[in-house]
């Protein structure tokens, strides 16, 4: 008696569906990306006191208080420099960038501020504060000058606005 064996052919690997998927999913992928530029802010805790500190008129220890109608600029020895009313579109930028001006001016060692902000005060309000105590932007021609003020930033709790 005579076997009949089936001949068994080697299985082809049909790939060419998923080659034109792969070709039209990895550009509609690149495309659709979402490539951000992240910036990192170099921040300080305020220091914790431990007993009395040493207190000195010259030395300058410099407060902005994030407040809902105003922006509070103060030494925390001396007290309150000013008070910056909050203008219909917002706090007053601009005048905050001007005093910091006229702080460093007086003040030309002086690296360090802390920022207070209240618990709600909203994150975008927050940075740009700390960017007008950080630097100030002049346009120079085509370029922009940027002066360095007090790049030492803390932020912290604002205390309650005393009435």
């Amino acid at each position: 008696m005579k076997v009949r064996r089936l001949r068994k052919h080697a299985a082809a690997l049909e790939v060419t569906a998923f080659i034109n998927l792969i070709v039209v999913l990895v550009p509609f992928l690149l495309s659709t990306a979402v490539f951000t530029r992240l910036s990192v802010i170099d921040l300080t805790l305020p220091a914790q006191s431990s007993g009395v500190e040493q207190l000195k008129a010259e030395n300058l220890q410099l407060e902005v208080v994030i407040r809902p109608d105003a922006l509070e600029v103060g030494d925390r020895i001396g007290g309150l420099i000013q008070r910056i009313p909050s203008t219909a579109a917002g706090p007053d930028l601009a005048a905050l960038s001007t005093l910091m001006q006229q702080i460093k001016t007086r003040f030309p060692d002086a690296t360090a501020a802390t920022v207070l902000a209240q618990p709600d005060t909203p994150y975008d309000l927050l940075v740009q504060v700390m960017d007008g105590v950080r630097a100030v932007h002049t346009p120079e021609g085509a370029k922009m000058i940027v002066t360095e003020l007090f790049t030492d930033i803390s932020i912290g709790d604002a205390p309650s606005a005393k009435r």
